[in-house]
């Protein structure tokens, strides 16, 4: 059994085929490697890049935000994960996947980005892209890193 952690799940988007609050759940739970309090909300392109914009000062619009809030009480931590609908539909789409295995890698990578990895240099995206894979591989989905 995983850490404890505490999920809000919001759906600030009218898309299709979004993913229940089960699997988030259970996508969540299986990235986890320490207590967190998480909120992932779903949105549509406007207000994913509003955030982007506001926080990041980038003007496109991302598929997955993550905000980091560090330790929010003593061995826990804080964060948001924002998917955008729109675009993880589109990337499905373009690259012949499920878009639930899709909403499922977005999810995970949120989660990953919260608890502190990263995919800035190669070395780190390496550890991160296979930490990745071996989560998703749990839910039978393919390595989303190889063709």
């Amino acid at each position: 059994m995983g850490p404890d952690f505490s999920l809000a799940v919001q759906f600030a988007s009218a898309a299709d085929e979004l993913p229940t609050r089960a699997q988030i759940r259970r996508w969540v739970a299986a990235a986890l490697e320490h207590a967190a309090e998480i909120t992932v909300r779903i949105v549509d392109a406007e207000e994913a890049q509003a955030l982007n914009q506001d926080y990041r000062h980038k003007g496109y619009v991302p598929n997955v935000l993550t905000f980091e809030y560090g330790e929010i009480s003593p061995g826990v931590l804080g964060g948001d994960v924002v998917i955008c609908a729109p675009v993880v539909e589109r990337e499905a789409r373009e690259q012949g996947k499920p878009l639930q295995h899709h909403y499922a890698h977005m999810t995970i990578h949120g989660v990953l980005h919260l608890q502190g990895y990263d995919h800035l240099d190669p070395a780190d995206a390496d550890i991160m892209e296979s930490r990745e894979a071996v989560i998703l591989k749990r839910f039978r989905i393919p390595n989303p890193y190889t063709s």
